[in-house]
């Protein structure tokens, strides 16, 4: 990563408790911020409100407190920035680059067939040309998305833990939503507004978001904010190689901290990446001073059995 001083964040989603998984995330932009001398800011990413109540934010931030995360600035609350992400769809509308779509999910999943791996289908763009005249007729059926229209170009970057990456915008990922037929802003949106508005330059995050990236990067240029450095980092798996998820309650914090220490957690998901030669207690503190990315492990991470 950058020799500079760093601003890295940790955005969760709270519908549901964190899990190791989540926390994984967490410990590892944390470390990589602090080892640099950097500042590290929480972001709760709870653009849809009905799945991400209040109290589960609430539990979130607490939790991170519990394990010993510090943040140096207020938590800052996606469903309160609506305002700041419709300014900035405005801005790219005034452009040209915005288009209503009409495909519902059932047709998109019909029509398309997706890319390798966890990517998502590419959009065909079935809805990109249509005339005034079959805009307004559509609109009266249904509301529709607003699509970014991307160009066929290549975006590349390099990423701090995977190496090189390009996807070709057109090819690999087609013209994506940036607001949902509900109103609510996309997280390809509200994800870039933020962690350029708020001086976010290294982002670390789970490998299935790593085919976002170069979207992303795309929006940030056309908007004019710099780019912040990329990590991403394995995922993690349950003892049975499952992929863990906010369902998996024997894995989240409301089950492990009955029956651990916030210290032996850290250790277990330090280990488990690759931080420490073996499982025992450790603060965070203690983890920022050999902080190494070399440490980390590319495969994605099966957990013991606890």
């Amino acid at each position: 990563m950058s020799a500079a001083p760093a601003v890295g964040r940790f955005a969760p989603t709270p519908s549901g408790r964190l899990h190791l998984g989540n926390l994984l995330c967490a410990l590892l932009a944390y470390l990589s911020a602090r080892s640099e001398g950097g500042r590290f800011l929480l972001r709760i990413e709870d653009l849809d409100v009905p799945r991400c109540p209040r109290a589960l934010a609430g539990q979130a931030v607490d939790d991170l407190a519990w394990l010993g995360f510090r943040w140096d600035e207020p938590p800052l609350c996606q469903s309160e920035r609506t305002d700041i992400y419709r300014q900035h769809f405005e801005r790219l509308e005034s452009m040209g680059l915005v288009y209503p779509c009409f495909c519902t999910r059932a047709q998109l999943h019909a029509a398309l067939a997706p890319n390798l791996g966890d990517r998502e289908p590419v959009y065909g763009g079935a809805c990109a040309h249509l005339t005034a005249e079959q805009i307004a007729e559509r609109s009266k059926l249904r509301r529709p998305a607003m699509r970014l229209r991307v160009p066929d170009m290549d975006v590349a970057f390099t990423d701090g833990h995977y190496g090189p990456f390009c996807e070709n915008l057109a090819r690999d990922c087609g013209d994506f939503i940036i607001r949902r037929s509900d109103g609510l802003f996309g997280y390809q949106l509200a994800v870039v507004i933020d962690d350029a508005l708020c001086g976010v330059t290294q982002v670390v995050r789970g490998r299935d978001i790593l085919a976002s990236t170069p979207r992303q990067i795309f929006l940030l240029k056309t908007l004019g904010y710099p780019v912040p450095e990329y990590a991403h980092i394995p995922l993690l798996t349950d003892s049975r190689g499952r992929r863990l998820a906010k369902r998996d309650r024997d894995l989240d914090l409301s089950a492990l901290s009955r029956r651990f220490s916030p210290e032996e957690i850290l250790g277990l998901l330090a280990s488990s990446a690759g931080l420490l030669p073996e499982w025992r207690p450790v603060t965070l503190e203690s983890l920022i001073k050999d902080f190494d990315w070399a440490k980390v492990k590319q495969a994605d991470i099966r957990l013991p059995e606890i």
